[in-house]
């Protein structure tokens, strides 16, 4: 039986179309994906991203297991950052993308892709050592996505955090809509501003319905994964199971920017990585516009 995310009754109030999505019953759309994809271009579109798992790396040796995990380098990472990274196997080949959270030098967060969320968390498990401990975190969390040019403006009305103070790939600690202990974060899969919220399940559904009344005057419309897809695709942005796979490598995928082959530590799929380097691509991935 699929999953029902802390939302489902605000999709079932807004009238949208569910589907089953990686083994949670998700909206694919309200009103539909074009005037979904327009509102998120030109005010703020409203994404439950709570299917989305989470996994918790804590410790004195977190940041140790974290680098020896992801192909991004976590040591230029400083408390408050966010940093795109990669699971990759031995075969130097895409186990998922992911999002990796620092909250102190001791606690790491690494937000995954739903469709991947059993198989990374015990890929990650397999991987814990002493002084690192591997938890799943991803029903502590409902995670809502506010994406478009208009959101800092109807967020900032909701929160006593400056949102100035977060930049892009940075998170903070705060109030929303009256709820205390919200992550927000600025990352983003639209290509536009945005905000991603951290919140309690229980907080979820108050924090959404604030974000739909305060926004209504400028325009925000609930999202669903059908424009979800034709933002991200717009913008060039991998999908895992789509574009990305264990069949494909992250420099064949345009994905080297987040593979740092020239640091000191290695990585899981880093000798791999460096021989596909330097036997040159086979195949790249290339956008039609």
């Amino acid at each position: 039986m699929a999953q029902r995310t802390p939302l489902y009754e605000e999709h079932a109030r807004l009238g949208a179309k569910i589907v089953d999505f990686a083994g949670w019953e998700m909206p694919v759309q309200y009103t539909g994906v074009m005037d979904e994809h327009l509102a998120v271009r030109k005010s703020a579109g409203l994404f439950d991203v709570s299917h989305m798992g989470q996994i918790e790396i804590a410790g004195p040796e977190a940041g140790a297991l974290v680098q020896s995990l992801t192909t991004n380098d976590v040591t230029k990472m400083t408390d408050g950052r966010a940093q795109y990274s990669i699971f990759c196997n031995e075969r130097g080949t895409v186990i998922d993308d992911i999002i990796v959270y620092r909250f102190s030098a001791e606690r790491y967060i690494i937000v995954v892709n739903a469709s991947n969320a059993a198989k990374d968390f015990a890929w990650v498990k397999e991987h814990e050592r002493p002084g690192a401990k591997v938890s799943d975190l991803s029903g502590d969390f409902a995670l809502i996505a506010f994406q478009g040019p208009r959101a800092a403006e109807i967020l900032a009305s909701l929160t006593d955090v400056d949102l100035s103070s977060i930049g892009t790939y940075y998170h903070r600690r705060g109030m929303v809509a009256g709820k205390v202990d919200i992550i927000i974060a600025r990352t983003g899969y639209t290509g536009e501003d945005g905000f991603e919220l951290f919140t309690s399940p229980d907080d979820a559904p108050a924090i959404w319905q604030a974000l739909m009344e305060t926004g209504r005057p400028h325009g925000i419309l609930a999202a669903g994964l059908g424009s979800r897809d034709t933002l991200r695709l717009e913008m060039k942005y991998s999908l895992y199971g789509h574009e990305i796979t264990e069949e494909t490598n992250p420099l064949e995928a345009g994905l080297g920017w987040v593979v740092k082959l020239g640091t000191p530590d290695d990585f899981v799929g880093k000798t791999a990585i460096q021989e596909i380097k330097d036997a040159g691509l086979k195949r790249r991935l290339a956008g039609l516009g």
